[in-house]
């Protein structure tokens, strides 16, 4: 979902803010290419992506969705 300007400005500097000082968790079904379509600018994306993806740990998964087989089963009983 596409956020505002000021709805952008305001997550990054919420980032920013926890930048180096802690642990951040952020999940997303985005690929970081498809990034500037929520945020809006490519210059806001890509500082927003490179406080992120500095010092950090990208674990990528792929696969079934817990929720959508859970779901499904619960349907069949």
């Amino acid at each position: 979902m596409p956020l505002s300007k000021t709805g952008a400005e305001l997550l990054f500097e919420l980032i920013s803010q926890c930048y180096e000082r802690g642990s951040t968790l952020i999940t997303s079904n985005l690929p970081f290419d498809e990034w500037t379509e929520t945020f809006g600018s490519e210059r806001l994306t890509g500082a927003l992506l490179d406080r992120l993806t500095h010092h950090v740990s990208i674990l990528e998964m792929n696969g079934e969705s817990y929720r959508l087989a859970n779901s499904t089963a619960r349907k069949r009983r």
